[in-house]
């Protein structure tokens, strides 16, 4: 695998910090998704939303590093949320118990109307 299978996107609508992630979640894409979140956290960001609506695969090694920025979620303070994952994942997300700490939604839209509702605002 190379480090180029994941692209990682920073925007922001409605209040929450969306970083998309392109390609494969793998060992070699810690660094980019540490430093997106890294990043958004820096700028004041309070609602975090995880776009995998382009992502490919995601290994063990990624399951970890999101269990990792999970706990960092938690102990900022924040509020997570991921959309666009497959079934497949949506499962995984939920047997490994990252769907406790992090809402899992089908689509960015839905995900961005909770949000809302906790206080996200443009």
């Amino acid at each position: 695998m190379l480090e180029d299978e994941l692209t990682v996107n920073i925007r922001h609508r409605d209040g929450v910090a969306i970083i998309d992630l392109i390609g494969d979640v793998t060992t070699f894409a810690e660094e980019k998704i540490n430093g997106a979140y890294r990043q958004v956290t820096a700028k004041g960001d309070r609602f975090i939303l995880l776009n995998f609506r382009q992502n490919d695969y995601i290994n063990s090694a990624g399951i970890a590093i999101l269990i990792g920025i999970v706990t960092e979620v938690n102990q900022n303070g924040q509020k997570l949320a991921v959309s666009g994952l497959s079934p497949h994942f949506q499962k995984i997300f939920r047997m490994v118990g990252l769907a406790q700490y992090a809402e899992i939604y089908q689509t960015e839209e839905d995900a961005l109307s909770a949000f809302k509702r906790l206080g996200a605002v443009e």
